[in-house]
């Protein structure tokens, strides 16, 4: 999957134009890597489409630990959109993230999420999608 056909799954699945599905997906990748370990940041950006993996590197090798709601709120105010749309965006950008990376990376991202982040994060790896490498 290269850049363009991941912003436009993530446009077709949020509803919105491409503009606002790539402001949504910097916003959640940005939100991701902080939410999650540096090293782990650093597994999922390589198996990203080139264009977005500077959005998923981690600016600190610790997690940040914040809720559902600041989740939301850091990818709204990222993205320049209302929460709920930034919500819509975000369930739309791991919806896109469990086909664009292998099933183990998908499930080591999401099992350093909250649970509460279940909401948009279907922490459920396609079964699918062959295993990559660890």
């Amino acid at each position: 999957m290269d850049d363009n056909q991941f912003i436009d799954a993530v446009a077709r699945r949020s509803g919105t134009s491409t503009e606002q599905a790539t402001a949504l997906t910097r916003a959640t990748l940005t939100t991701v890597a902080e939410r999650i370990d540096g090293g782990e940041a650093r597994d999922l950006a390589t198996q990203l489409p080139e264009g977005l993996r500077p959005y998923a590197f981690a600016a600190s090798e610790t997690a940040e630990r914040f809720g559902f709601d600041v989740f939301v709120q850091r990818i709204a105010g990222r993205a320049d959109v209302d929460p709920a749309l930034a919500e819509a965006g975000a369930r739309a950008v791991f919806d896109t993230l469990r086909e664009a990376v292998a099933a183990d990376e998908y499930e080591d991202v999401v099992s350093q999420l909250p649970s509460e982040l279940a909401q948009v994060a279907n922490p459920v790896a396609p079964f699918n999608v062959q295993q990559g490498p660890s």
